[in-house]
């Protein structure tokens, strides 16, 4: 089994944090500032004293000026729930770099950043099965937990036609717990739009890294060919010539602008990921000028 992140790159990791737009009410202690009024040391806000409170949380300068009793609230810290979503159908396993391996370091990295900050991670891999829509990794949580997110992310085998609208709706309608939710696709169904307009609607925070090989963005073909699609079978017979070439492009730039337009209506974090990239470059540097990371 290949290692998805070699043991140096996940020292540099452990500095990352996922970047959250919402405060929300956890259930264990962690790193995210909750609603909630508690014990950390980050200061919030001021509340008259009432019998019975603390009297180690009691302002005595406070008391020295204004001769009443109050007491200085702290933010408390709790973790959230983390979903990440991994497109595992046949068109992923395509494109040199191939965009499955690439998805599968993507989703490493950023579930590992997740159970380092002490988040409940869940997953999801969007692949055909007979009986579900997708598989799921139940929810974990700690660094420890790290081999078993890894584990779970290598076994994955891409294949099938895929129905990515009824798996993120019954991924929306199953789970309890809204959160940070990214997803990694190369986009190629048009199922997806109404699965990540589903997502957006139950409030989560939606990430979406649309994930494309150099040859899909800007592909060197000549000559006649003919093309399969991977997961349906269906072959169509090209000429490829400089206008079709020009207008394919055309094509993908509308695409592309389209779903960049579909997520700014949808306050949904949206980036363009080319598998030419490199991996620790696209992590250290990319996802953390996107505001996705920090």
């Amino acid at each position: 089994m290949e290692q998805l992140l070699q043991p140096s790159f996940l020292y540099a990791l452990d500095r990352l944090a996922l970047v959250s737009r919402r405060t929300r009410a956890g259930t264990f202690k962690g790193e995210r500032k909750s609603p909630k009024r508690g014990g950390s040391v980050e200061f919030a806000d001021f509340r008259e004293y009432s019998p019975g409170d603390d009297f180690r949380q009691i302002d005595w300068n406070a008391y020295a000026r204004l001769e009443r009793l109050f007491l200085r609230l702290f933010v408390e810290e709790e973790d959230a729930t983390v979903h990440i979503i991994v497109d595992a159908s046949q068109s992923m396993d395509w494109g040199e770099p191939r965009k499955w391996i690439y998805a599968q370091r993507v989703a490493a990295a950023l579930g590992y950043i997740a159970l380092v900050g002490m988040d409940r991670l869940i997953g999801a891999a969007i692949t055909y099965t007979p009986t579900l829509p997708y598989i799921p990794f139940p929810p974990h949580r700690s660094k420890k937990q790290a081999i078993a997110w890894f584990d779970w992310l290598a076994n994955l085998q891409p294949g099938g036609q895929v129905s990515p609208a009824s798996a993120l709706m019954q991924y929306a309608a199953t789970m309890r717990r809204a959160g940070p939710l990214i997803v990694i696709s190369d986009l190629m169904d048009d199922g997806w739009r109404d699965g990540i307009q589903r997502l957006a609607e139950n409030r989560y925070e939606v990430t979406l890294l649309h994930l494309l090989a150099p040859q899909e963005l800007d592909p060197e073909l000549e000559g006649d060919l003919k093309l399969m699609d991977s997961e349906s079978t269906a072959s169509v017979e090209i000429t490829a010539d400089f206008d079709l070439l020009s207008r394919y492009r055309a094509r993908v730039q509308t695409w592309q602008n389209e779903w960049q337009q579909f997520c700014a209506a949808r306050a949904i974090n949206y980036a363009l990921i080319e598998t030419s990239q490199p991996f620790e470059e696209l992590v250290m540097s990319f996802l953390r000028k996107r505001g996705i990371l920090k």
